[in-house]
């Protein structure tokens, strides 16, 4: 009889799809709620978005035992720097902090793909995107999780991101107007729901603007 080794891992992708546009003075964050582990969808109303401070918002695909691991370590650590600094932090802030806590774990990763998104100092729209050992950019607009390979392309194609090489540097922000943003989300999730099977059920979408944090809902496919 030949010996089978335990086919075991620690880690489980249970899909989903996250986006986030910066503006002007805006920026749009959504994710779908579906949450799969193989060909069996768990839930059809997992919220895959968490607000870390007002203007800082974290959404995240992968494995979501690890997405809510670090959500906790990040909402603690804020807390403490809330009590230290007497303030929230600031979007670019809280992306140095994600940056460092993911690094921390890099022999032993959360596995997580975050996009955070949220407004600057001087109350622009900015979207950090990471991979899962804390390398981050600050981008315009991005995609992470199983849609992001349908998604991103289409992004590009309507986006057309100034290349970072360019000098001066150019700003990352995004042309379109708050309401053209929803819109293009909206289109970009309904076409990846068609293609993707980790994708879908339902669309929610945050708004962050300089009065405060907006959110909408939309139907998507549930095949």
């Amino acid at each position: 009889m030949t010996k089978q080794h335990a086919n075991w891992s620690p880690y489980d992708n249970n899909g989903g799809t996250c986006v986030a546009i910066a503006g002007s003075d805006y920026c749009v964050i959504a994710a779908d709620t579906r949450m799969s582990t193989g060909y069996s969808i768990l839930t059809r109303d997992y919220s895959k978005i968490h607000k870390l401070a007002d203007k800082a918002v974290l959404s995240s695909s992968g494995f979501q035992a690890d997405v809510k691991a670090l959500q906790k370590v990040l909402t603690s650590r804020h807390l403490v720097y809330q009590h230290q600094h007497n303030k929230q932090m600031s979007c670019p802030a809280m992306a140095q902090l994600l940056s460092n806590t993911l690094y921390f774990k890099r022999f032993f990763p959360y596995y997580a793909f975050n996009v955070l998104g949220g407004l600057d100092e001087n109350g622009k729209g900015c979207v950090f995107t990471y991979d899962a050992v804390g390398s981050y950019e600050k981008v315009g607009y991005s995609a992470q999780g199983s849609g992001s390979t349908l998604i991103m392309p289409f992004l590009d194609n309507q986006l057309k991101s100034p290349s970072p090489l360019l000098l001066p540097a150019q700003d990352a922000i995004t042309p379109l107007s708050e309401p053209e943003a929803v819109d293009l989300v909206k289109t970009v999730f309904a076409s990846a729901t068609e293609r993707d099977i980790y994708t879908g059920d339902k669309l929610e979408i945050m708004i962050l603007k300089a009065d405060g944090i907006k959110t909408e809902v939309m139907d998507l496919r549930k095949d």
